[in-house]
């Protein structure tokens, strides 16, 4: 029996995977708020005591740079130690990986239902691929492209410098300085980033909002009632923070798209995508995406698909386990 794990800034998947007719197939599964808990090995022992498996193989895919079987979380304050979790499980050996390489290894099992495609790019599309997940923090991977099969490998472009296209976007730089020194791509394209790119524009006057409404925001101090406001109508203030928000979005995965060459597709997972996927079937993420001047028919031949089911990086980690030599 395989435990595959999937950790990030929220949520904490855990699943146990048997291998039936070729394919693998979850046969418990459990999600554990990840802030409600001290560490990894908490979590683990829980799921453990509760379903006492046997367990040959483990993966668990993790939000932050892993480094000789260890990794400090980017936005938990865990450090995960392969050899702990070893210990805690019987086995000679636990893999860590990346949570958007393991994203990479669970496209292959991922169903046409579990995708919405935004642009179909050239027929034939072949090669390379690109990974960007907006959730908690902002993620990214690719899968090198050997001619035979695709090879996820992690990256923490997440962390690059965000880089303003416009005098809205210097300004919201200038906004966020103060508070975070350096300002990253996460910084504002992310769900933290989300509620901050609400608050610039409060602070600076943009939009009409309803007072009430506006005090809920603050209070809760969390994306997901702009969101919700947004997509109701509710809210011009809601509205144009996510109307930039996608912007920001498609353009960071254009320039992934650019720096993979992935001709072979790019890829929107994370918690984010598929709540607002309405918003991103409009042409702003598409046209933020390819806007890279000439390079734009380069990206318009890249297929866009966003990922909707959200246990693809779950049933990434265990695929990784069944087969933890790459072909």
């Amino acid at each position: 029996m395989i435990l595959a794990g999937d950790i990030g800034g929220t949520n904490t998947r855990l699943g146990l995977f048997e291998q039936r007719g070729g394919r693998l197939v979850v046969v418990a599964a459990s999600t554990y708020p990840s802030r409600e808990h001290d560490s990894l090995a908490e979590i683990v022992g829980k799921f453990v005591a509760e379903h006492r498996p046997r367990v040959a193989a483990a993966c668990f895919a993790i939000a932050g740079p892993v480094s000789k079987g260890r990794v400090a979380t980017t936005n938990l304050a865990w450090t995960v130690d392969a050899g702990h979790l070893a210990r805690l499980l019987g086995l000679g050996d636990v893999q860590l990986i990346n949570d958007l390489e393991a994203i990479g290894h669970g496209l292959a099992g991922l169903a046409p239902d579990d995708l919405v495609t935004l642009n179909p790019g050239a027929a034939g599309a072949e090669g390379n691929r690109a990974i960007i997940a907006a959730g908690t923090g902002l993620g990214e991977a690719g899968c090198y492209w050997d001619g035979r099969a695709h090879h996820p490998f992690a990256t923490e472009g997440g962390h690059t410098d965000f880089a303003p296209r416009d005098a809205l976007e210097v300004e919201l730089l200038h906004h966020l300085q103060p508070r975070y020194g350096r300002v990253s791509c996460e910084r504002v394209i992310s769900g933290v980033g989300l509620f901050d790119l609400y608050e610039f524009l409060q602070r600076t006057g943009r939009g009409a909002e309803d007072p009430a409404l506006a005090e809920t925001i603050q209070q809760q101090a969390h994306p997901a009632p702009i969101v919700r406001a947004a997509l109701e109508g509710r809210s011009e203030r809601c509205a144009l923070a996510l109307d930039r928000f996608v912007s920001l979005y498609g353009a960071e995965a254009g320039n992934l798209g650019l720096k993979l060459m992935a001709r072979g597709g790019i890829y929107v997972g994370g918690g984010i995508a598929p709540r607002i996927i309405d918003r991103l079937r409009e042409p702003a993420f598409i046209e933020s995406l390819t806007a890279k001047g000439r390079m734009k028919p380069l990206l318009e031949s890249m297929p866009v698909h966003v990922i909707l089911n959200d246990k693809a990086g779950l049933h990434g980690a265990a695929r990784r386990a069944a087969a933890p030599t790459p072909a």
